[in-house]
């Protein structure tokens, strides 16, 4: 396929400089550069693991309604919370 691409100077010498050096043409460095930019976006990242730490705090507090922010709050304000 035929198309036209407008690219900076610098970069085009560049391409013609590596062509040169490897006895290829300007559009097969081109190509080369652009499947290896692709192949380089489909590449996943490996995933670290995060562990996060848990501990047994044993449970609510008697009395203590997670679903009422506002009780919430007035425990932790008075101090009453194991924290």
């Amino acid at each position: 396929m035929r198309t036209t691409l407008r690219l900076d100077d610098q970069l085009f010498r560049d391409v013609k400089s590596v062509a040169a050096e490897s006895g290829r043409t300007t559009t097969a460095v081109i190509e080369d550069f652009l499947r290896e930019g692709l192949a380089r976006r489909r590449q996943t990242p490996e995933k670290k693991q995060v562990v996060l730490p848990t501990f047994d705090g044993g449970g609510l507090m008697p009395g203590v309604d997670i679903n009422n922010s506002a009780a919430l709050l007035d425990i932790m304000e008075e101090g009453d919370a194991p924290y």
